[in-house]
């Protein structure tokens, strides 16, 4: 069974291409609590990251990856970039991002979200306008690796970087940064069952994806 998000990246191939706002995918590589590198592992016969990534490439013009300093190399015939600052997670990647990008924009998102929607990802952008920091909040909680960020962020960031203040959610609320809460209703035309936001952070995690891409789990490539 082919998933809808291979009839999305088609799709999205045949209209606009976004240039004023670069694609980056956070690729981090530490995994922990998979106990391997999720990067690499299948869902739907493709590698995690490269599902991601095809997603990014078939939207934005420009597109970086993220990876962290001691994160082993990753190939790609896009760049990929190591962290700017060491041992920060999330935050790191994201500030990387925006720091390395051409554009005023950026939107970020996690390699292990397998049904990215091509259509969220232009809403999400369309709004860019109206906020330094556009963010989606579902039922789980705010979705910061899946969201738009402005240059107007970045030495909130740096403040944050040197006070150990490393998740993402406390820049929300900030003085100087305006966001634009996307609440998923807002959502529930163009991804009804919020399959954008599901993302593999465990075994568990990860057989739950690959039934509900088709995949039989009796099947599943050695990790």
């Amino acid at each position: 069974m082919t998933h809808p998000l291979f009839f999305w990246v088609q799709r999205s191939s045949n209209t606009t291409m976004i240039t004023d706002v670069t694609g980056v995918l956070l690729a981090g590589g530490k995994s922990k609590r998979m106990g391997k590198d999720k990067r690499f592992l299948l869902v739907g016969g493709r590698q995690l990251y490269e599902r991601s990534l095809a997603v990014l490439r078939s939207l934005f013009q420009e597109v970086r990856i993220v990876i962290a300093q001691d994160s082993p190399p990753l190939s790609s015939d896009v760049p990929v970039l190591r962290d700017l600052v060491p041992d920060c997670g999330t935050l790191g990647g994201i500030y990387t991002g925006l720091k390395q990008a051409a554009t005023e924009h950026i939107f970020t998102v996690a390699c292990d979200m397998p049904f990215l929607n091509p259509a969220v990802i232009r809403h999400l952008v369309s709004l860019k306008g109206q906020a330094d920091i556009v963010i989606v909040l579902v039922r789980q909680g705010l979705q910061p690796t899946h969201a738009v960020y402005s240059r107007r962020c970045l030495p909130v960031f740096e403040e944050m970087v040197k006070t150990g203040r490393l998740k993402v959610q406390d820049c929300i609320g900030h003085p100087s940064i305006k966001v634009r809460l996307v609440e998923y209703e807002e959502l529930r035309e163009i991804d009804p069952e919020g399959h954008s936001f599901l993302n593999v952070n465990t075994p568990t995690d990860l057989e739950a994806v690959r039934l509900l891409d088709g995949q039989p789990t009796k099947s599943h490539p050695p990790g």
